[in-house]
């Protein structure tokens, strides 16, 4: 286990905080939030807004509480309380504004759902708040069967909640007759969106419209420091599990690309190390793949796998706790057993499907393809970016050669090609919104450094020194940017550690916020 020791970094603590709360969360966005109080409460992610409008939170709410005088839909409606074992639940769904720059004028509105959850008998209690911001983009937040894991520990303390909010699937996504018209809309889905969302959820559900705390895991990190560069009036403290993003001016896509393949390949040798016996395996398919007509297989819901496709595995492979495992014993039933003399030889059906599985946000949630390179946009555009900064490693991700010259085939991570748009049968239909996307320059400020440097809203953040998804060095840089933030830095979990640990990664930061894990 690596575990670096408290010191100061710039303006960064290195150390641990916990705290408890009940979760609340948003999802419509992008990413869910949850919001806990010190019992349980709702949160929800969404899209993206300018920094202007951010800043004109204040008018912006006094718009929209004067259009909920009128005789239009309710702006909240809050359902009746329900259970599920050691918890007990209600419903929330907001209307929020589709465009908050407009200032009163309508843009129309989305749908944001919230569910608030506490502990048994704990529902009338008066608890703080804990918002929990989901991971993605454009991922809910998990629904909660049990009091367990993390949300146990948070419901200790909090309220929390699980969004259910205007969902981005892909039957919703083809209502809109143009691509341009798409564009349009989904520019709105990004981290100051979501912020611009939760104050509008704040202040019509925190009493006295107080500030409460947040929980960022990955994505949902970025959205929380969004949040403490234009609204941090409306929080009380921010916790964050792998997730600080890079801030710098222009698209950092760029830079986060060329960092993450340092780590991808790592996470390659490593895979292999395990597995030495899958350098063959893969290989093997590799050239199985290549040799078929067309270039690839057809998959089962429609599509085709390819080498360059099969590469891809890596994406939710290589960076979480089971991921190789689950790669492994993907391959470990890659081919059909060959029952009758001389039947062919021939890709499983089960490999086929679990493939499928891996992509599944394809079809139920193409709004992580869609945004994903355009979160680290900032008044420039990201041209592919992941694409662009692979060709600069030659033939090193060169899937066909690498087979046939008897090297091991590499394995991507976290990435979205423009290929894949072509490749796979949910996202053929918005290969033209990608491309819109990837070229669109006028992305608003996602981040204020001035405000992070004079940030005084106490901060504890979980880096995972391996982080396939969010580099630690990059990670680093930004928390030298944010004052008073306190570190934890390990390497005892991946990515998914808030998940994986049952609580614990939770309560390490918590005690770094209410002084059980002091300064030293």
């Amino acid at each position: 286990m690596l575990s670096l020791p408290e010191s100061v970094c710039a303006r960064a603590s290195l150390t641990i905080n916990t705290c408890n709360a009940s979760r609340l969360s948003l999802r419509d966005r992008r990413c869910s939030l949850f919001f806990f109080f010190f019992a349980c409460s709702s949160s929800r992610s969404r899209g993206s807004a300018t920094a202007r409008a951010i800043h004109s939170m204040d008018s912006r709410i006094e718009a929209a509480a004067k259009a909920e005088d009128s005789p239009s839909p309710a702006v909240h409606v809050a359902g009746d309380w329900y259970s599920v074992p050691e918890l007990r639940l209600r419903d929330h769904r907001f209307a929020v504004p589709l465009d908050y720059s407009l200032r009163g004028r309508s843009s129309g509105t989305i749908s944001v759902f919230a569910r608030e959850v506490v502990g048994v008998g704990k529902e009338e209690q008066r608890l703080p708040y804990l918002l929990y911001l989901q991971g993605g983009p454009g991922f809910e937040s998990p629904r909660p069967t049990e009091a367990s894991g993390w949300i146990k520990r948070a419901c200790e303390e909090f309220r929390r909640g699980t969004g259910l909010s205007t969902p981005l699937t892909f039957s919703s996504l083809s209502q809109f007759t143009s691509s341009e018209k798409l564009v349009d809309f989904i520019k709105h889905f990004r981290a100051d969106n979501i912020v611009n969302d939760a104050e509008f959820i704040r202040v019509r559900l925190v009493p006295d419209a107080g500030p409460w705390s947040i929980l960022g895991q990955s994505y949902g990190g970025f959205c929380a420091v969004t949040y403490l560069s234009f609204a941090p009036h409306g929080l009380k403290q921010v916790l964050i599990t792998g997730g600080i993003p890079p801030v710098v001016n222009g698209c950092s896509a760029d830079a986060v690309y060329k960092a993450c393949f340092e780590q991808v390949l790592l996470q390659n040798d490593k895979y292999y190390k395990r597995y030495p016996q899958d350098v063959e395996v893969v290989r093997e398919v590799v050239n199985y793949l290549a040799e078929c007509e067309g270039g690839g297989v057809p998959l089962p819901s429609g599509g085709i796998l390819t080498p360059t496709g099969l590469q891809v595995l890596g994406l939710s492979g290589l960076g979480f706790s089971n991921g190789f495992e689950r790669v492994h014993y993907m391959f470990e039933r890659v081919w059909d057993p060959v029952l009758v003399p001389g039947g062919k030889k021939s890709i499983s059906y089960f490999f086929l499907k679990s493939f499928e599985h891996t992509m599944e946000f394809a079809s139920t949630n193409p709004l992580y393809a869609l945004l994903h390179e355009s979160i680290y946009c900032q008044g420039a555009p990201s041209l592919w970016s992941a694409h662009r900064i692979r060709s600069e490693h030659g033939s090193m991700f060169d899937a066909i050669k690498a087979a046939k010259e008897g090297h091991p085939v590499l394995f991507t991570g976290e990435m979205i090609f423009p290929w894949m748009f072509d490749e796979l049968l949910a996202l053929r239909d918005f290969k033209d919104v990608a491309h819109l996307l990837a070229e669109k320059k006028d992305w608003p400020a996602l981040y204020d450094i001035n405000a992070l440097n004079n940030n005084k809203v106490p901060v504890a953040a979980a880096v995972y020194y391996e982080d396939l998804y969010v580099n630690f060095k990059l990670s680093m840089e930004t928390a030298a940017q944010i004052a008073g933030i306190r570190l934890w830095i390990t390497n005892e979990f991946m990515h998914s550690g808030l998940r994986d640990s049952a609580g614990q990664v939770l309560d390490h930061l918590l005690g770094m916020l209410n002084g059980r894990k002091p300064l030293f």
